[in-house]
């Protein structure tokens, strides 16, 4: 029977194994991501944009023009149409999105006038959309988002083909001054690291609506998104959840291809907005939790366990090295990510972020675990 300090050092050293099996085996996918296995961007496919808005009169007169004047061009001609769907604003929605009617032929305009009321959220919209769209090629985006340039539309939807139904690409916010700008990127960066890393992995487990498309088929042959339809949220990442296989779905993490939003400006806002988005992990399919849940709970333990290693002198050797080893490898793959999502200037807090997710995991449970009252609009 081994004593209590070589106990507490053989679990702590399983709990390091397990984060750096996160580490080398999902991660570093997406850190060592090659360029080269990129498709040669072409405007082959015609595609839908479609943008569901709320009350967005400001986000659309301002980011509307830069989705519609994308360089996605075929045969001297616009290959594709941004649709717009008007969930019942109640400001100047209406009017502006009919002024740039005029300039832009190629807008597409849906307009809604009565809510669905058992279906909470914006999926009611978005199927509507996704209904009158022209195209079967859909490109997914928010009204408050803008593109990094015009070759998004390109080069995101360059990756569809007869197998690839399902591109995922990357939506950061953007940089401002203070720290809680900071704390939502880089939790924004976190999840990121994880959906795109285990989509490259062949399991790929959600999707950002910020920046997602997929083929209007695999949309009705799924039935759009009646098994979830009851809950607020889940347009993307649960849909992206009950359909992606380990062969449909591509992963694009090309600069051109971000879709910059503007994050919350208070602690308050925030937290709702991921209260909001926490309450569908639930709904993951069961492998998914179970990784994602291991992820999270041998981060939490690999702390706990190393402070308690701290109190037996004759292991703190081994356990600081263990723990040093597990340090120098994140730091290791979150600065190749950094880099290739040009989130560089975070790195430099790397540790503080890593002590913050404890908080933030813990945080995060009764939003995961509990009914929560939400709501889109």
């Amino acid at each position: 029977m081994p004593s209590l300090p070589v106990l507490v050092l053989l679990v702590f050293l399983v709990v390091v194994v397990i984060q750096l099996f996160f580490y080398l085996f999902f991660f570093a996918r997406l850190a060592f991501y090659k360029r080269s296995s990129l498709k040669k961007a072409q405007a082959n496919y015609p595609i839908s944009i479609i943008v569901c808005a709320f009350n967005e009169e400001a986000n659309l007169t301002k980011n509307l023009p830069n989705l519609l004047e994308q360089d996605y061009i075929l045969n001297g001609r616009r290959n594709f149409e941004v649709v717009v769907v008007n969930d019942n604003s109640e400001d100047g929605t209406f009017f502006i999105i009919n002024q740039l009617k005029e300039k832009y032929p190629h807008l597409r305009i849906v307009n809604l006038t009565q809510d669905a009321k058992l279906i909470p959220g914006k999926k009611f919209a978005l199927s509507m959309g996704i209904k009158s769209a022209r195209y079967d090629h859909m490109l997914l985006t928010d009204a408050d988002c803008v593109p990094r340039t015009n070759q998004w539309l390109r080069e995101m939807t360059s990756q569809f083909d007869w197998q690839k139904q399902i591109v995922l690409g990357y939506g950061p916010y953007m940089k401002q001054k203070g720290w809680l700008n900071k704390k939502i990127r880089f939790e924004t960066l976190h999840s990121a690291i994880q959906y795109l890393s285990f989509a490259l992995a062949k399991m790929p487990y959600m999707g950002v609506g910020r920046n997602l498309a997929y083929h209007r088929e695999l949309f009705n042959r799924n039935k759009g998104f009646s098994s979830h339809h009851h809950i607020v949220s889940g347009d993307d990442d649960l849909f992206i959840n009950q359909v992606a296989t380990s062969q449909n779905v591509a992963v694009v993490i090309e600069p051109n291809t971000f879709m910059y939003s503007k994050a919350k400006q208070t602690e308050d806002d925030w937290k709702y907005q991921k209260k909001r988005h926490l309450s569908t992990g639930k709904y993951y399919r069961s492998k998914h939790k179970f990784l994602l849940g291991l992820y999270a709970f041998s981060h939490f333990a690999t702390w706990l366990l190393f402070a308690v290693c701290c109190f037996f002198p004759a292991i703190i050797i081994y356990a600081a090295s263990a723990f040093v080893l597990r340090w120098l490898v994140q730091w290791y793959i979150f600065q190749r990510v950094c880099g290739r999502l040009r989130e560089g200037d975070l790195i430099n807090y790397i540790w503080l972020f890593d002590i913050w997710l404890l908080w933030y995991n813990f945080k995060s449970l009764p939003a995961i675990f509990f009914k929560q009252k939400l709501h889109w609009k």
